[in-house]
């Protein structure tokens, strides 16, 4: 086999490869006396199929598999040994006719797009703004009421009011107002009236009593909600119009949860046990928990600056670009050449940025190891879990969601993607000069409604 590969210019080359019968002579045979031993045609014993009659018939076809097969696999290795930079995947240069039923040797030619030669140099002269979030005393007090809610208590009243729950003995009435028979009864039922959507019903609930007995209408209280009534009732949802009567709810139990105090208790249960000992410390250590939280908010906005900045180091770039919308349009059967052209401005953007972003780690050796990863994953959990108002996770609980994050083949690949963005923001904050400045969150979000 020959393969040469002639560049057209710096970011277009034709890949010719010759394939020759001895290229291909063995691997055809050893395909065609396979086939022939597990062939059922008729007239011959399985097993027993004459090689001249599998020739005949499945010949041309095992040559045509065995050649694309070649093809393909020198193909890319040629590429893979050469290191060479393609954009998208060769494409056949033209269509020729090829006569596998009398041809030996094969000619086939692949025009290659070739990523240009990106150098972008970074140095302390160049400058870019680095936004933070101003924590204002509203979203720690925002905070501040979550963690309350999410580590309050729940305690038995001996009266319904505002969102208490109630637990007790549901039954279905007949229209005499006697239990029905075969109806609904569900015991140790659980209900909160304040979610009922009508009035009426909902104030029958409202300073009722243990033991009290309330007669209404769940079909009235929540509108007929299926979704609502189906869970309330143990039914599907297609079945609820055929309970659409008065129920009775013998209240057995009331409950009221009572949110966390401003005290001890909660500092302990928020942070680490006697990191924090008075509420005006507390109140800081939220602040800082809350500016953390938009730390990968203000390293977004730096890369969407700093991509800008690249490219426009960059200069002009020159791109295959005949052979990219030749390629945009034959791998994905639902772009046209007109779609392409109205997309391949933005297109060429992010591909100049990914390349020029690729060049930048593979010069500064930003790789991910073992310790990245599961730092990382410790780092997702805990973010995880602060976003349901709970910053300090037990070790034990941490290392185990952590060690099941990174089992998943997929979950790895997307944390390896976030740490590598990471690093490289990080590499880019340490290289050129950066300009702090200080937002409230309203005049931040307004930065991300500027066209990009």
């Amino acid at each position: 086999m020959n393969i040469t590969l002639n560049n057209v210019d710096p970011v277009n080359a034709v890949l010719k490869m010759e394939v020759v019968k001895a290229d291909y002579a063995e691997e055809v045979e050893k395909s065609l006396k396979n086939l022939r031993q597990r062939a059922t045609i008729p007239g011959f014993r399985a097993g027993k199929v004459p090689m001249s009659v599998a020739q005949k018939m499945y010949g041309k076809s095992v040559l045509i598999e065995e050649i694309n097969k070649i093809v393909s696999k020198n193909l890319y290795d040629y590429i893979r040994e050469n290191n060479l930079n393609v954009l998208g995947e060769p494409l056949n240069k033209a269509e020729k006719d090829i006569d596998f039923d009398n041809q030996e040797d094969f000619e086939f030619e692949f025009d290659l797009g070739l990523a240009p030669d990106i150098k972008v140099k970074i140095t302390k002269r160049d400058k870019l703004p680095y936004y933070t979030i101003k924590v204002e005393d509203d979203l720690v007090d925002k905070q501040i009421d979550s963690y309350k809610a999410s580590h309050g208590s729940y305690t038995e009243v001996k009266k319904v009011e505002g969102k208490d729950m109630v637990k007790g003995l549901f039954v279905e009435l007949d229209e005499n107002g006697q239990a029905k028979e075969n109806g609904i009864n569900i015991e140790n039922a659980v209900m909160m009236p304040s979610y009922m959507k009508e009035e009426t019903e909902k104030k029958k609930f409202i300073g009722a009593k243990k033991n009290s007995v309330i007669t209404f209408n769940p079909f009235k209280a929540y509108e007929g909600s299926e979704v609502e009534l189906s869970s309330l009732m143990e039914i599907k949802k297609e079945e609820v119009k055929d309970h659409a009567g008065d129920f009775t709810f013998g209240i057995e139990e009331i409950t009221r949860y009572k949110e966390a105090g401003l005290n001890q208790e909660l500092f302990d249960k928020v942070f680490e046990a006697g990191t924090v000992k008075t509420e005006e410390e507390f109140r800081q250590k939220v602040r800082e928990t809350v500016a953390a939280q938009y730390t990968p908010d203000s390293d977004y906005k730096f890369l969407i600056d700093a991509r800008k900045l690249l490219i426009k180091k960059a200069g002009k770039v020159e791109f295959p670009d005949a052979f990219l919308k030749r390629w945009l349009v034959a791998s994905n059967e639902e772009r046209t050449p007109e779609s392409v052209e109205l997309d391949y401005p933005k297109i060429i953007e992010d591909l100049e940025f990914h390349l020029i972003k690729e060049e930048l780690i593979k010069e500064n050796d930003l790789k991910v190891g073992d310790r990245d990863l599961m730092e990382y994953a410790r780092k997702s959990v805990r973010a995880q879990f602060a976003r349901y108002g709970i910053p300090n996770v037990p070790d034990d609980i941490l290392e185990n969601y952590s060690r099941d994050m990174i089992k998943k083949e997929e979950t790895v690949r997307n944390l390896i993607d976030k740490i590598i963005e990471d690093k490289f923001a990080g590499w880019l904050k340490e290289s050129i000069a950066l300009e702090p400045k200080e937002l409230a969150v309203d005049e931040f979000e307004k930065l991300f409604e500027e066209k990009l």
